[in-house]
């Protein structure tokens, strides 16, 4: 990770918004990337943006910070805000620290610290495992345990990790493009609109099927669709 850590701040009152940017400033490691007073703004820049993490005013106008939270794709945040009744649903959505205003900057850094922390973490866990959100609560996803993800009947929100021994895991509320960002890119490769798979999972394959290496619980090989629109793209990867 670089020492310098990129934050993005956002919250609709200009003075606090100045107040927060100076605090920033004052603690080490830390370059303010940019300031938002509108929301919005900031998530029609969200693509273009380079940063490490976002502190976040809840109580905004046109969209509040726990929805702008929502689109962060994975990257952590801290929520600032005078209301303390926000605290669960902040919590629910892993937020990584949650700060009361006035602000005071040994509070801010108590919370920036926890932000390296988590940063530094993911960074020497990222080729191996990733801590997500599942329905059995916080896990920890081993990378070279998976044979396929699958988009849950039930819950389209929700992704279903099948393990080699076949036990289940449910995923919640990530999409099937969130999970192909943080699984490593030269094992897995999505093959249908609602799988994705280890290459190494692989048996053989033909012009619209996959056949993995492990069998079903009748002892029957295991088929997967290989759908048109992701045919070229999963024909380039296994050939070299």
């Amino acid at each position: 990770m670089n020492s310098t850590l990129k934050c993005i701040l956002v919250d609709d009152e200009i003075l606090g918004l100045k107040y927060l940017k100076m605090l920033c400033e004052q603690i080490d490691e830390i370059e303010v990337v940019k300031a938002y007073v509108d929301p919005e703004l900031f998530i029609n820049d969200l693509d273009q943006l380079e940063f490490d993490f976002c502190i976040l005013d809840i109580e905004m106008p046109k969209i509040n910070g726990l929805q702008v939270a929502n689109l962060l794709k994975f990257k952590p945040f801290i929520f600032s805000t005078a209301y303390k009744e926000y605290a669960i649903d902040a919590f629910d959505l892993d937020a990584i620290d949650y700060i009361q205003k006035p602000i005071k900057k040994e509070r801010l850094a108590q919370a920036i610290n926890k932000i390296k922390k988590h940063l530094d973490f993911n960074s020497e866990s990222k080729n191996n495992f990733v801590q997500l959100n599942s329905d059995k609560g916080k896990i920890l996803l081993h990378f070279n345990q998976i044979a396929y993800i699958k988009t849950s009947p039930i819950e389209s929100r929700d992704k279903i990790v099948i393990y080699d021994d076949l036990s289940e895991l449910t995923l919640k509320n990530i999409t099937l493009d969130n999970l192909l960002d943080i699984l490593p890119n030269k094992d897995f490769i999505r093959v249908n609109k609602r799988e994705i798979i280890n290459i190494y999972r692989i048996k053989y394959y033909n012009n619209d099927s996959i056949t993995l290496n492990i069998n079903s619980r009748e002892g029957k090989e295991l088929n997967l669709v290989l759908s048109e629109v992701y045919k070229s793209s999963f024909i380039s990867r296994i050939s070299v």
